[in-house]
């Protein structure tokens, strides 16, 4: 780069780094709230809150960052034009495509960052965060809960024991799960102690009876010798159960086992969640060149640059809008597929050419185009 196209790229830089941090401290201090029970009611540390609270930094990233980068390179060019450096550069020789150099390299470094956050780091953020809330409710059950009260660990699953034995033992284990309102679940057990298998919580149940009802059927009663349970079903329905689209790398969705019966009733939200990985960093390509087309001209001062920016704005939130709702189609079918990945080029594409509309213009007309500062 030129020593004015390292300036650019500076002023651009700092806008970004600037932008997508504020924006990102303010959502992710809203979402903060709503798990400050970990500290309040779960008897959890500091550290453990701001480790499960900070995994949803990368999946705020993913949607900040476009954002981000639109609103830099709008302030950014409407700051070098207002003190007259866009005309001044102009006037020296600059191209516009010497002026969409530095901005380029801005767009496609956040775009590549996107792209590493989106296939790698934010699946594995989820599954952080998912065995984070495993080891909460492990904790949750030992330390906290106390013996002879019957504690509602979440709506429709009450848990009990009569009270602890040596070595961290629970007696007297009763378990009620009707979060299913088609099915109801007890669960008896003399003892039952916590403990890790395989890197997973589990509840080791010693001597007891499930009984089950599912609704308009017979009941039904097991007895066991030991029955273990993993704590993971019984967190919050957000992490409980089998791991979610979301959770799993993209090796794996692109791996999928059609057989596994969950895989199989979710495959939309499978096919959604591996797409939106690959088409997420386009946004940030589609929205960092619409930015610069909309004010990458440059205008004296007394030129209203107001209509470019309310135009640029308008299109950069429609074409997101329209990202979410295509997003929301490929969960019904794979129909919409390549929707997701037209709508972002059809964005960059676009912007492109109005953007150098003052070389291709003449080019398509058959005519000879002469810069402006060679005339």
């Amino acid at each position: 780069m030129t020593l004015i196209e390292r300036y650019i790229f500076r002023v651009a830089g700092a806008a970004f780094l600037a932008t997508v941090g504020v924006l990102t401290a303010v959502i992710w201090l809203t979402q903060a709230l709503h798990d400050l029970d970990l500290i309040t009611s779960k008897g959890q540390s500091a550290l453990k809150f701001l480790t499960i609270t900070g995994m949803w930094i990368p999946s705020l990233f993913m949607v900040i960052a476009p954002i981000a980068l639109f609103i830099a390179v709008m302030f950014s060019l409407n700051k070098l034009n207002g003190d007259s450096e866009l005309v001044v550069t102009a006037a020296s020789g600059l191209s516009p495509l010497g002026l969409l150099r530095p901005y380029l390299a801005l767009i496609v470094a956040v775009a590549g960052l996107c792209a590493l956050v989106s296939l790698w780091i934010m699946p594995s953020s989820f599954q952080v965060m998912r065995d984070a809330w495993t080891e909460v409710k492990s904790d949750f059950l030992t330390r906290i809960v106390r013996p002879g009260q019957f504690n509602t660990l979440e709506s429709g699953l009450v848990f009990h024991y009569r009270d602890r034995g040596p070595g961290g033992e629970l007696r007297g284990v009763f378990m009620l799960d009707r979060r299913d309102s088609n099915e109801l679940s007890v669960y008896l057990a003399e003892n039952g102690i916590i403990t890790k298998i395989d890197g997973k919580s589990y509840i080791v149940l010693q001597t007891g009876t499930i009984q089950k009802q599912d609704k308009g059927a017979v009941p039904a009663m097991v007895t066991f010798d030991s029955y273990a349970l993993d704590l993971s079903n019984f967190g919050s329905k957000l992490y409980g159960g089998p791991l979610k689209p979301r959770e799993r790398s993209t090796w794996d969705l692109l791996n999928y086992d059609v057989s596994d019966p969950y895989t199989r009733d979710n495959i939309g939200r499978f096919r959604a969640d591996l797409h939106e990985r690959f088409v997420s960093p386009l946004y940030a390509l589609a929205m960092g060149l619409i930015a610069f087309a909309a004010l990458g001209t440059p205008r004296t001062t007394r030129q209203t640059r107001g209509l470019a920016i309310g135009g640029a704005t308008l299109i950069a939130v429609l074409l997101r809008v329209g990202g979410f709702g295509i997003a929301g189609a490929l969960a019904r079918g794979p129909d919409a597929v390549p929707f997701a990945y037209a709508l972002p080029l059809l964005g960059m594409v676009g912007a492109g050419l109005y953007a150098f509309r003052s070389t291709l213009v003449p080019l398509l007309r058959g005519g000879r185009f002469v810069p402006a500062e060679a005339r």
